[in-house]
């Protein structure tokens, strides 16, 4: 499939997800990129975004916190305060001018945070009181340490979820599309879905039914604030990220998506397992088929997928949209080099997390237009 045209491309194929039309299932998934000084989104970022948007295009925002509680990583935005939608809306609007579909992620962090993060010095909250074990970053070798948690009472669920739904109004009213609800990659959310790190004996712990509660309980909330047609949701029920993980993923993922069915959400998002070396190459394991089975809506899959697999995979039927994480931050053109089957720009690791406004961020070239003409002569 390396070299299939452009117009059979099942990655450039136009899908219909909910009221929205898309014109190609290439999606920019959320990435945390460091650049919201002082967890407020920054004018640079309306360049990044508006670089990736296309007619019809469906970008994600990165992860964006929903309350001061929230926060576990520097410089990453949020959406609880005037300030913050305000300094949302010029970034949405640079993207609905080049005609792209914009969602905002909204998360909380749970125990993945230190006191440093937290208002007033304060212990971060999570399913347990379980503290995450030191770990390095891949892309600059540094040590991140962790404090250690305080477990969630009961009384204090409904203000989280209360949390939730104020941030998707917030973001409604910043002009987003809608939100995607992170349940996924040892989050808050995630914390108390996995026995890993739900080690609760009431009722939001102990059987897979009590684990998902309060996870549920946010889609609840959040569909009643917005409607279920601007809500999408975020799982992975495969990884182990910041030690989060089930015995049990399958069963896991496949409970959660038959429980979503109910609410009717634009969209799933599930992130792929760990990609396996086999034959001298990375490969993704491609374990969803359970999962895709039992939603009954639209599928988004993510987890280091190249053009080939990519069209493999809807062609297949086995999603409807792919989302390419590294590839789309460093080819911000990255649907057009999918229909031309240009070369891609690398991206530097190192520079993922930078606080630069441009180095690592808006400054991946874009194809050379005499070089395009070029290839469409040649095709």
């Amino acid at each position: 499939m390396g070299s299939i045209p452009a117009e059979e491309a099942p990655l450039l194929t136009p899908y219909k997800m909910g009221k929205f039309q898309l014109s190609h299932r290439v999606v920019l998934p959320p990435l945390t990129r460091c650049r919201s000084y002082g967890n407020v989104p920054q004018p640079h970022a309306a360049v990044y975004y508006s670089q990736r948007a296309t007619k019809g295009g469906l970008l994600i925002a990165e992860a964006t916190g929903v309350s001061d509680t929230a926060q576990g990583y520097p410089q990453t935005p949020g959406i609880w305060t005037k300030e913050q939608v305000e300094a949302w809306k010029p970034i949405v609007n640079a993207v609905h001018e080049k005609g792209g579909i914009f969602i905002c992620q909204i998360w909380h962090v749970g125990r993945v945070s230190n006191y440093g993060y937290q208002p007033n010095g304060q212990a971060p909250i999570s399913s347990t009181d379980k503290e995450v074990s030191p770990r390095r970053r891949q892309h600059d070798g540094s040590v991140v340490t962790y404090s250690q948690p305080r477990r969630l009472r009961i009384d204090e669920i409904p203000q989280i979820i209360n949390d939730f739904r104020l941030a998707a109004k917030n973001a409604i009213q910043a002009g987003f599309d809608g939100v995607e609800i992170h349940g996924a990659h040892g989050y808050l959310l995630e914390q108390f879905m996995k026995d890993s790190t739900n080690d609760r004996t009431d009722e939001y712990g102990g059987s897979l039914e009590n684990r998902c509660r309060f996870a549920l309980e946010v889609v609840r909330g959040v569909v009643d604030e917005i409607g279920a047609d601007r809500v999408g949701i975020r799982l992975s029920p495969f990884a182990a990220e910041v030690e989060c993980f089930d015995s049990y993923p399958e069963a896991l993922g496949v409970f959660m998506v038959r429980s979503l069915n109910r609410y009717g959400l634009l969209y799933c998002h599930i992130t792929e397992p760990r990609m396996t070396f086999e034959e001298g190459k990375l490969k993704i394991p491609h374990r969803l088929h359970a999962m895709r089975r039992a939603f009954d809506g639209t599928l988004i899959t993510a987890g280091g997928y190249d053009r080939e697999e990519g069209n493999r995979v809807i062609e297949e039927g086995y999603a409807d949209l792919v989302a390419f994480g590294r590839l789309f931050l460093a080819n911000p053109d990255l649907p057009r080099r999918f229909e031309l089957n240009a070369p891609l720009n690398k991206y530097d690791r190192r520079t993922f997390y930078f606080s630069d406004p441009v180095v690592g961020y808006s400054d991946y070239p874009f194809l050379d237009p005499l070089k395009e003409e070029v290839e469409e002569e040649e095709r």
